[in-house]
């Protein structure tokens, strides 16, 4: 790949209110100039939930152009080519996930499941601390994946990586739960 080449990078999640658009916007801003990222759901509610949109402006991303959308709108002949596409629902095992469009075998993939803080019971603490959760979570994964030497890794040695992203942060999470 040249050194000027910019990456699209799907992030899916079931609703599309608040994982994969705060991946979206965590991409955008760690990637800027590298990557591009984009979000959608495989059944998105049509809103932005409204802790991900206070979470996001209280860390000063720009939350204007956030939406909630399907991932058909990236099915059609002007849809991005998505170099990576990963999976944020803690649950994608039991998903079905869509067929995009081009060519898969230039597809990198990987689950990256992040626990749903829409589903954190509880008091508006409470729910703004899985939201934040969430975030960290996120955030750690893909400040690991933009570091990563693209140019200089081979399709398997990346694959690999890719997934130990996802496994690495998840036992992570489990030792500070433990602790």
């Amino acid at each position: 790949m040249p050194d000027d080449h910019v990456f699209n990078v799907l992030f899916l999640c079931k609703a599309n209110s608040a994982r994969s658009l705060m991946a979206e916007s965590i991409l955008n801003r760690l990637g800027q100039g590298h990557f591009k990222a984009y979000s959608a759901g495989i059944a998105p509610t049509g809103e932005v939930h409204p802790e991900t949109t206070k979470l996001l402006a209280g860390l000063n991303y720009d939350v204007s152009g956030l939406r909630s959308k399907s991932w058909a709108e990236f099915t059609g002949p002007d849809a991005p080519h998505f170099d990576f596409v990963f999976t944020v629902c803690d649950d994608a095992g039991n998903e079905t996930c869509p067929v995009l469009p081009g060519e898969p075998w230039r597809r990198m993939s990987a689950h990256w499941g992040i626990p749903d803080p829409k589903l954190a019971n509880g008091t508006a603490t409470e729910l703004s601390f899985a939201f934040a959760d969430a975030y960290r979570l996120l955030h750690r994964r893909i400040a690991i994946f933009v570091a990563l030497p693209l140019s200089s890794l081979d399709r398997l040695a990346l694959q690999e990586h890719l997934k130990e992203i996802g496994q690495a942060t998840v036992a992570a999470q489990a030792q500070t739960l433990a602790g």
